[in-house]
C-alpha cells in the first residue's frame, strides 16, 4: 500500500465544534490503547542521560498526551520547561495546573510549525517530540520539516501510526469503543498516510554525525529516533 496523504476532519473544524471536542477525547483514549505515552517516555529515557531544560512538543493538541509522558518521568525529571506547539492553543487551565504540580513548567505556542521554525526566533530545544503528527504531512514539506528539527535539537523522537493491514483493521473497530465518524474517519486517513520500514529515516537530513533509527512499535505503531551524539 502506498503512503496516501489525505485531509483530515479534526484539522478542518472550529476547536468549539462539538464532533471535534469529543474526537480529541477520542484521541486520548486512542493513545492509551496505542501506548504512544509508554512508548514515548521509555525512548526519553533510553536517549537523555540528563535532565532536558527544555522540551518542544510539535502537533501538541490539547498536551494531554504529553502529560501522561510527564507523570511517568517526573519521578526522574524535575523543573523541566515544556513548549506545547500547535495551530490552536487546546490546552485547558487544569491540564496547566497539572503540568504545574509534576513541577513542569508549561508553555504554548499557537503558531504553524512551519512558521515557528522559520520565524527567527531561535529557539534552541534539548529534545523535540511529536506524536500523531508526522503522517499529516506529504515527502517533500516533512523533509523540510525534519531538516528545520535537526537545526534546532539534537534529538528527535515521534510515534505515529504504521501503514499496514492489522492498523487499518484496528482503525475500522474503534466504533466499537465509542469513537465518533470524524475519529473513525480519521483513523483510517492516518493509517493510509502512517510509515513503514524506513520511510522516515530516508528523509532526515544526510548530515554527518546524525544516528537514525525506526521500527515498528506495538500493535498500530511506528517509532522514530534521531540524535547526535555528544
Amino acid at each position: 500500500m502506498e503512503r496516501c496523504v489525505e485531509p483530515e476532519l479534526l484539522d478542518q473544524l472550529p476547536v468549539t465544534d462539538l464532533g471535534a471536542v469529543g474526537s480529541r477525547r477520542d484521541l486520548m483514549r486512542i493513545n492509551v490503547i496505542m501506548g504512544h505515552d509508554r512508548m514515548m517516555a521509555r525512548n526519553l529515557m533510553a536517549h537523555t542521560a540528563n535532565r532536558p531544560r527544555v522540551l518542544l512538543d510539535i502537533g501538541a493538541g490539547d498536551g494531554t498526551f504529553m502529560l501522561r509522558v510527564a507523570r511517568r518521568l517526573s519521578r526522574h525529571w524535575l523543573d523541566c520547561r515544556l513548549i506545547l506547539l500547535d495551530r490552536h492553543d487546546v490546552v485547558r487551565a487544569e491540564t496547566r495546573a497539572a503540568f504545574g504540580d509534576l513541577g513542569w513548567a508549561v508553555e504554548t505556542v499557537s503558531a504553524d510549525v512551519f512558521d515557528f521554525f522559520g520565524g527567527g526566533n531561535g529557539l534552541k530545544a534539548d529534545i523535540v517530540t511529536a506524536n500523531l503528527f508526522l503522517h499529516h504531512f506529504d515527502d517533500a514539506p516533512l523533509s523540510r520539516l525534519m531538516s528545520m528539527i535537526a537545526q534546532r535539537s539534537p534529538l528527535f523522537l515521534a510515534c505515529e501510526p504504521r501503514r499496514d493491514a492489522l492498523a487499518r483493521i484496528g482503525s475500522r473497530l474503534l466504533g466499537a469503543i465509542g469513537c465518533n465518524g470524524i475519529t473513525l474517519h480519521d483513523a483510517a486517513a492516518s493509517v493510509r498516510a502512517g510509515f513503514r520500514g524506513g520511510e522516515l529515516s530516508a528523509l532526515w537530513p544526510r548530515s554527518s554525525g546524525w544516528i537514525v533509527r525506526e521500527r515498528a512499535a506495538g500493535c498500530f505503531s511506528h517509532s522514530f529516533a534521531a540524535w547526535r551524539p555528544a
